[in-house]
């Protein structure tokens, strides 16, 4: 039986038959769906604030052939944010071919496209490949994140392939794990950090990050639960247990700077330099889980290359940050995380009277602390700390928002989850767009320097 002819339907007809949805629907799907934090969003700035190149003409629609591996394709008429200025360039185009940025032109002046599948990217903005800085990509994350480390290997290994896609398909392009459990791998039976395995078998596969891994978190005995640390019960073994990383294949070392005590620090500035002065002579960097003053100093005075979360950073230490080029790794989502379990779980830590407040204080403070890193020119990355600190691998969006709440520039924040977290794993190339180099970049919907919310609204994947 034949239908009635649409161009006769009305308007109403159409919203009783469901074509059409109704106006408190679409309310509804107005809503953010993406954390909201404190402050409110910032004015948006004037257009004018940056000049423009004219925009080519409307382009025509192109269809998008099935495209060869390497295949050029040009994203014509973007804006672009490079974490660098504070307002958007418009009208841009870049090509790519083979993975690698061929030129960046504005839209009215590209050169030969080299016969490009072109993408009409008027609209969109392109962002360069996220980077976390800080990640554990073997742990699932979640209110139990700690005994989720205590899973199986073979576990561990798919959680670690799942949240490296995961990553990437909320623009990570680079990530740095900072400790995974020591296991037997699962796949090539070989002893060590969970982590390296995972690596190695994602290394140069598409849709994954590029990962540089750290190991085991290298801790004074007894200082982390279970198994899940390469511990040591002196400064000598401190010193073996370091380098036993970096034999294992590790690309960095990751010191626990908090002992069993946490108001005491387990080991000496002496004793700590001794193992930076080692790695470093190996070619390799030192990262330092540091939250509270005495670690952080003592790491900042040994020279380790980044402090991992501090969280009581005082204005004092954190001129020694800049005075040794000591870098902050933010991992604030930690304790906004633990704030939303205060709703979706009956976890005393998390839900008990009293507990909210306990955990905004500590956000505070933490807040406070990248204010003083800010204040005193210290380079601050960003990470997640999915998997080590309840957070999930697609968590650094969250950390670029929870830094602008804490007082950065929008620009200064989308620095600290591109190029600065590349500046913290020594690779110049990340978080970077640049003519000849990878096209690690992906295009959302808005501007990320006005509207934060923007970082989630991913289009598509260069």
């Amino acid at each position: 039986m034949s239908g009635p002819d649409p161009s006769r339907i009305s308007r109403r007809r159409l919203l009783q038959l469901g074509v059409l949805t109704p106006a408190a629907f679409l309310a509804a799907c107005a809503e953010t769906l993406v954390p909201t934090l404190s402050p409110t969003p910032r004015p948006t700035r004037s257009p004018a604030a940056r000049p423009s190149p004219s925009p080519s003409p409307t382009p025509s629609p192109t269809p998008m052939p099935t495209l060869l591996p390497g295949a050029p394709v040009l994203y014509r008429g973007a804006a672009l944010a490079d974490g660098r200025s504070p307002t958007l360039q418009r009208n841009v185009s870049v090509l790519v071919e083979n993975g690698v940025v061929v030129w960046i032109r504005p839209a009215g002046g590209e050169e030969d496209p080299r016969g490009a599948a072109v993408v009409d990217a008027a609209g969109a903005t392109i962002v360069p490949g996220l980077v976390d800085a800080h990640s554990h990509l073997t742990g699932a994350g979640g209110v139990n994140w700690i005994e989720r480390f205590n899973d199986p290997p073979a576990v561990l290994a798919a959680t670690g392939e799942a949240n490296a896609a995961l990553a990437w398909q909320y623009g990570v392009r680079w990530l740095r794990d900072v400790g995974s459990p020591i296991v037997s791998d699962p796949v090539d039976g070989r002893r060590r950090a969970a982590s390296l395995g995972v690596r190695d078998r994602l290394a140069g596969r598409a849709g994954f990050p590029v990962i540089r891994a750290a190991g085991s978190w290298v801790t004074r005995a007894g200082s982390l639960p279970g198994r899940i640390s390469a511990e040591a019960a002196n400064a000598d073994q401190l010193l073996a247990v370091a380098l036993q990383q970096l034999d294992d294949g590790a690309d960095l070392v990751k010191l626990y700077l908090e002992g069993p005590d946490p108001n005491t620090t387990p080991w000496s500035i002496a004793e700590t330099r001794r193992v930076v002065d080692a790695v470093h002579a190996r070619g390799a960097r030192v990262a330092a889980h540091a939250g509270r003053v005495p670690s952080i100093q003592v790491a900042v005075e040994a020279g380790v290359d980044t402090v991992e979360h501090g969280f009581e950073l005082d204005a004092y230490t954190a001129r020694r940050m800049r005075d040794t080029g000591t870098m902050l790794v933010s991992t604030l989502t930690v304790f906004r995380s633990w704030l939303s379990f205060s709703a979706t779980t009956t976890v005393p830590f998390f839900s008990a009277t009293g507990a909210a407040g306990r955990i905004g204080d500590q956000l505070e403070a933490a807040e406070a602390s990248v204010r003083n890193a800010r204040a005193a020119g210290v380079a601050i990355a960003a990470g997640s700390d999915a998997g080590g600190g309840s957070g999930r691998a697609n968590h650094i969006p969250w950390e670029f928002q929870s830094l602008i709440a804490a007082g950065l520039d929008p620009v200064e924040a989308l620095a600290a989850v591109t190029w600065r977290g590349g500046e913290a794993l020594g690779e110049p190339d990340a978080g970077v767009i640049r003519e000849g180099g990878p096209a690690h970049f992906f295009l959302v919907h808005g501007d990320p320097l006005t509207d934060s919310g923007a970082i989630w609204r991913i289009w598509r994947h260069a």
